[in-house]
């Protein structure tokens, strides 16, 4: 059989998703309770390979077993095997073709700031500081980034994507009290795309650059122009859509949870 898991992780708890020698990272554990439940070495695939620091409320994995257990054995009984820092939310049966990443149309993230002069004790790690944000400007600045482009200019360095090309459904700015979420979706996203996003608006944001700015690094195609990528701790892989797959909605990131429906547009 074939199943799929909804994940959701603290990635200050983690070297990024995929395993790696010796460090802590949210395949390498998760396998490891799943092996114990089946009883057989499990191998999972993943929707996309968060990096370090990073977090989830929507990420999706799949694994085969010819282990036949009842759907809670692999939420409850592996959160009973797994850290506080990693939860699986849902567990569903799939097709025996079914892949995370290859069949996946979009995936959606946020990117939260919080405003603050000081260290927040309470936000540390789960969303980046900043100073005072326009954010109507870098919701402005956003639009530019929509449509099927040549994301180079977002593109990180090592990226292996035998094209720059993405396609942006949806991309918008939000602010909730002290926090500003950006909130994007695309087809797909290249390596360090929405933390390079995020790098890019929050100079708007400050008054650094034009709201124009963004959609003008897409045109020059030059990383170098960009500046420094976001810090990792304030993006949230949220969901990822399948076309004939009806997996259970993803919840927000914790910090916009107390907002409800009003964080998401």
């Amino acid at each position: 059989m074939r199943l799929a898991l909804g994940l959701e992780y603290d990635g200050r708890s983690f070297n990024g998703f995929q395993r790696q020698t010796e460090r802590p990272t949210v395949q390498a554990e998760l396998e490891r309770a799943l092996t114990q439940i089946a009883d057989e070495p499990i191998m999972l695939t993943a929707a996309g390979r968060t990096d370090s620091g990073v977090h989830a409320t929507g990420q999706v994995v799949s694994f085969s077993c010819s282990a036949e257990r009842p759907l809670r054995a692999w939420t409850r009984g592996v959160n009973s095997l797994t850290s506080p820092a990693l939860t699986v939310c849902w567990a569903e049966t799939v097709a025996n073709d079914f892949h995370p990443r290859y069949h996946a149309t979009a995936r959606r993230y946020q990117y939260i700031w919080y405003e603050g002069e000081t260290q927040s004790a309470l936000m540390s790690g789960l969303a980046a500081r900043a100073s005072p944000l326009d954010d109507v400007a870098m919701h402005r600045a956003a639009q530019g980034l929509l449509g099927e482009r040549d994301f180079t200019s977002y593109r990180g360095a090592g990226c292996q994507s035998a094209s720059a090309f993405r396609c942006v459904h949806r991309i918008g700015v939000l602010r909730h009290g002290p926090l500003v979420v950006l909130d994007v979706t695309a087809n797909a996203f290249l390596l360090h795309m929405v933390r390079n996003i995020a790098g890019a608006l929050v100079q708007v944001g400050k008054g650094e650059r034009s709201a124009a700015w963004p959609a003008q690094l897409i045109e020059a195609r030059d990383r170098r122009l960009l500046g420094p990528t976001a810090p990792p701790e304030g993006l949230y892989l949220v969901q990822v859509d399948y076309p004939d797959q009806r997996f259970p909605r993803a919840p927000l990131p914790p910090l916009l949870r107390v907002l409800g429906d009003a964080a998401r547009f």
